[in-house]
């Protein structure tokens, strides 16, 4: 043992550790340092990066100046499409059906023969009339030769005036037995004639209902035809809508099937009663297909024209904007986006515009793109300018 009581081991022992203790301490508050050192910088980043400004830049086409223009009023209109002249053809005569030339879709010109009947008993019987006009004309002469040499003997006092007058009468039975025997052979001549059956104008098969060796009666159909060279359009209409309707309005029309392409129409006719049940009145719209690209029972939707608007302060439909019921844009003013709250009149859905009755001037520049997060007092310039927009301000 030493003098001061401590072996000389236990000695050594403590002041390694003291060492050790020392040194981990030091590494310790070495790394806290760093660690505060580096959070110290990410908190400068983060606070200099709320500090940056973000500057809106806008394309052509995402805004547009509020302009003075005329709003087209409209109706809109549906309805199925129905070829404007359509017949059905049917038999004048009764008889067998021998030939029928065309089928349904078939296109057909004005006097093409589209059936023939059988015309053996059609024949046979103005085989019989002839027969009889023949008998009645015989009938006739020889009534006539009696009529004249009856009277040349009443003259001569050789007969009495009873019988002259039983001749006269004779004859002019003839003469109307003649007659009747000529009409019934036009009758017969007629009916070999309409065993032919043609067609009453240009167009399409749209039915036929007949086949050949089928016998029909008098005035059965036989075949449907459509000309779709025009369409019409019936309309119910709002009976309060009436009155601005004229005959002549232009109306656009939109038919299933021809989604890219628009069809142009006009009013032709308005049915002046309502419909029953409804209070509705039914407006006829033509519309031209000489191409024959619109066909009989096509859904069509569309636009119904009426007297356009005063130039008044307008814009796109895109550029409203709604918050609790309150319409407003965002405008482009010194360089920032501003929100303005607006009044709003008439709309043209068809043009896709609508009145600015108050809230911002003609000539200030309107976001109409349709973009999400924008907020007023933000920096905002159009890229093709190097300056951020200067804009009126808006009048009040």
């Amino acid at each position: 043992m030493r003098p001061d009581g401590l072996f000389p081991r236990q000695g050594g022992l403590a002041r390694k550790r003291l060492v050790w203790l020392l040194t981990l301490l030091v590494a310790i508050l070495a790394l806290g340092g760093t660690l505060f050192k580096i959070k110290g910088n990410q908190e400068a980043a983060a606070a200099s990066k709320l500090k940056e400004v973000v500057t809106l830049e806008f394309a052509a086409s995402d805004v547009a100046q509020v302009q003075m223009r005329e709003l087209r009023q409209v109706i809109p209109i549906t309805g199925n499409l129905q070829p404007l002249n359509q017949t059905m053809v049917k038999a004048k005569v009764a008889g067998e059906i021998k030939e029928a030339l065309v089928r349904e879709g078939e296109a057909v010109r004005k006097g093409q023969v589209l059936a023939r009947f059988d015309t053996v008993d059609l024949q046979a019987r103005l085989d019989e009339k002839i027969a009889n006009l023949e008998g009645a004309r015989a009938q006739l002469a020889l009534a006539e030769k009696n009529q004249q040499n009856n009277q040349s003997l009443l003259k001569q006092k050789f007969i009495s005036q009873n019988a002259y007058d039983n001749t006269q009468s004779n004859f002019l039975v003839s003469q109307a037995t003649l007659k009747s025997y000529q009409a019934q052979l036009d009758l017969a001549r007629n009916a070999l004639k309409d065993a032919v059956v043609y067609a009453p104008m240009d167009g399409f098969v749209a039915k036929r209902l007949v086949q050949p060796g089928e016998k029909v009666g008098q005035d059965m159909p036989l075949f449907s035809i459509v000309d779709l060279s025009r369409m019409e359009l019936q309309a119910p209409v709002p009976a309060n809508e009436i009155p601005n309707i004229r005959i002549g309005q232009e109306a656009t029309i939109k038919v299933e099937g021809h989604d890219k392409q628009a069809f142009s129409g006009r009013v032709e006719r308005i049915n002046p009663s309502s419909e029953a049940g409804s209070r509705s009145i039914n407006v006829y719209i033509t519309i031209a297909n000489t191409e024959h690209a619109l066909r009989g029972g096509m859904f069509a939707s569309g636009v119904l024209s009426l007297s356009n608007s005063p130039p008044v302060p307008a814009i796109q439909l895109s550029a409203i904007r709604d918050e609790n019921g309150m319409p407003y844009v965002y405008t482009l003013e010194q360089g920032k986006l501003a929100k303005r709250t607006v009044e709003l009149g008439r709309r043209a859905e068809q043009d896709g515009f609508i009145e600015i009755r108050s809230g911002i001037a003609q000539g200030v520049l309107v976001v109409t793109g349709r973009m999400e997060g924008l907020k007023a007092d933000t920096p905002a310039v159009l890229k093709s300018q190097a300056a951020p927009v200067d804009s009126a301000a808006p009048r009040s």
